[in-house]
């Protein structure tokens, strides 16, 4: 999928929706896209209008997208089928720095569908076990009718490298726990991994602001915190200004973030 025009957007064939949820469905589209772990594509219907969603899985010739229906343009989406066309344009921003994350202690913090943007990168941990020294992964949902993946949230669980909390806000689900994610924080063993680890948080505006002072009240430094604002964009290109917090365009300069600056952005 090349093109040589920013705004033009690629009709690119569906072959594949999968239900995860009540409100969110997984859409596999045909594309040959070039995406970093966490960056994001425009996702739009002809007359009808565009979305910005992140990539939550990538294959040979394929992308996923995972995508709630909360309004005019998913809810159209939602009626597509496979053998149907969306139109993507992309990828756009800065993704996770993979790079940087190996061979440290990897922690993953997610709420609800924050799953998706990270989901690419815990399969790359998964799938090649020596990316990351382990992985910590603690995913909170609203309750069981919002659990997104499920069948990668067990394999995960058993995976060797992997130590995961899956919660519910305060619904109870056999071997769940029950809780927002930040009561969490304090049990993650951050005096055992020195001075060698990362952490990613995504999730709702109010979920990543209370993550990150929890994980400050627990001796986490600013620059070991990694945050994705992936809500807040339009245009994708810096032009429509709707993106913008003071000077930060999350579209241009993010939707991923080191804490030093997140922490400035979050609602």
């Amino acid at each position: 999928m090349s093109n040589n025009n920013p705004l033009q957007p690629i009709p690119c064939e569906i072959l594949n929706v999968k239900k995860e949820s009540t409100h969110e469905w997984t859409f596999r589209v045909a594309s040959d896209a070039d995406v970093d772990h966490g960056q994001f594509m425009q996702l739009s219907i002809p007359k009808v209008g565009e979305v910005p969603i992140s990539v939550s899985g990538q294959g040979d010739g394929w992308l996923d997208f995972t995508i709630r229906s909360v309004g005019k343009v998913t809810n159209v989406i939602f009626e597509k089928e496979a053998g149907d066309t969306l139109f993507l344009r992309g990828p756009y921003g800065h993704g996770w720095p993979v790079d940087e994350f190996k061979g440290k202690h990897l922690v993953v913090i997610t709420g609800g569908t924050g799953l998706a943007p990270v989901r690419s990168m815990v399969n790359l941990c998964a799938d090649n076990p020596k990316t990351v020294k382990d992985l910590t992964l603690i995913s909170g949902f609203k309750n069981e009718d919002g659990i997104v993946f499920q069948n990668e949230l067990d394999k995960w669980k058993e995976h060797d490298h992997f130590s995961t909390t899956y919660a519910l806000d305060n619904d109870e689900k056999e071997g769940w726990s029950t809780g927002l994610v930040t009561t969490f924080v304090k049990d993650i063993p951050f005096d055992t991994f020195g001075d060698d680890y990362a952490v990613v948080v995504v999730g709702p505006p109010i979920m990543m602001k209370f993550t990150g002072l929890e994980l400050l009240k627990n001796g986490v430094p600013e620059e070991k915190i990694w945050m994705s604002f992936e809500r807040k964009m339009s245009c994708a290109i810096g032009k429509c200004g709707h993106c913008r917090i003071d000077e930060t365009y999350v579209c241009l300069d993010g939707p991923v973030f080191p804490y030093t600056k997140a922490r400035y952005l979050v609602d």
